[in-house]
């Protein structure tokens, strides 16, 4: 190997000496500065970091509130609470059981005495859970109502006195004589009875779009359900979902459901069996079953 003829391939300019030398002065300058740097931390106020913090409080605070926040709870009919509701709500299980059984007779709960009768519930859940019960319009004024509990041997009819008129008889002329129904909301109520087949609870007059509760009221003094009209019943236990979608009772997501259900769990007996299925009008239970036939 020759020695000297490497060693001329490591023989520098003056230029490029001085350029060495130069790299080697900067490198041992950086690491001086690097072994005397002191990197001890300093805080120092940072105005980002303040705002972030002061955010963060309140952040932690609205979390606090919001585990303290109690479940917003909805009026609800407690015939037909679920055994899950009624736990959340501080049933116990055997509690749950008496009402469900009692259900089971047909028989219904009508005040929140009669709820704590069949439940045995403590005073104090009882004064909890009853500002939320919510009883059908019959139970509240049972003098004046025409919802009477359904039975396949009965209609819904009130006896009538004097000029009081079939509402399934009466005709537009007849309606506008009651005061504060004009030609709009006499058509709507004809066009309701037209649809449904026939009117069979006079509670079905407060179904008409724009009638107010009180011309509502002089209307049920006026026109009664006589006679149960003709219906041409729904086969329920037969009919496609697009069949029970056409009712006026019936959504279609409701009749999907109602078939799924039957579909499921065989054919319905009675219309507490409908009551089961998740989104039905249980409070207008007795008018839709006069309108299904369950044979």
């Amino acid at each position: 190997m020759n020695f000297k003829k490497t060693l001329e391939n490591f023989k520098y300019s003056k230029e490029q000496a001085a350029g060495v030398l130069l790299l080697f002065i900067v490198i041992i300058a950086l690491q001086l500065f690097y072994y005397t740097l002191d990197y001890a931390k300093v805080e120092v106020d940072n105005d980002d970091k303040n705002v972030w913090m002061s955010n963060q409080v309140i952040v932690d605070s609205m979390k606090v509130v919001a585990l303290a926040a109690k479940p917003t709870i909805y009026p609800f009919n407690p015939n037909f609470i679920s055994d899950y509701k009624g736990y959340k709500l501080g049933m116990s299980v055997a509690q749950i059981d008496r009402l469900f059984a009692f259900r089971k007779l047909n028989k219904y709960v009508n005040s929140p005495e009669e709820f704590q009768s069949v439940t045995l519930v403590s005073d104090s859940l009882l004064l909890t859970m009853s500002p939320y019960f919510k009883f059908p319009d019959w139970v509240k004024d049972k003098k004046n109502t025409t919802y009477v509990k359904y039975s396949p041997n009965k209609v819904i009819a009130n006896e009538v006195k004097g000029s009081v008129k079939d509402i399934n008889l009466a005709t537009q002329e007849d309606l506008m004589k009651v005061y504060g129904v004009g030609q709009v909301l006499s058509e709507r109520i004809l066009k309701l009875r037209e649809t449904v087949g026939g009117i069979v609870s006079m509670d079905q007059i407060n179904e008409v779009w724009g009638l107010t509760p009180e011309v509502a009221d002089k209307v049920k003094l006026s026109f009664k359900v006589m006679k149960l009209p003709d219906i041409k019943k729904i086969d329920i236990n037969n009919a496609s979902i697009k069949e029970l979608a056409q009712f006026t009772y019936f959504k279609y997501g409701l009749a999907r459901e109602i078939v799924i259900y039957r579909s499921m769990n065989g054919d319905f007996v009675k219309i507490e069996d409908l009551t089961k299925i998740k989104g039905f009008p249980v409070e207008k239970a007795n008018i839709i079953a006069l309108y299904l036939d369950f044979r």
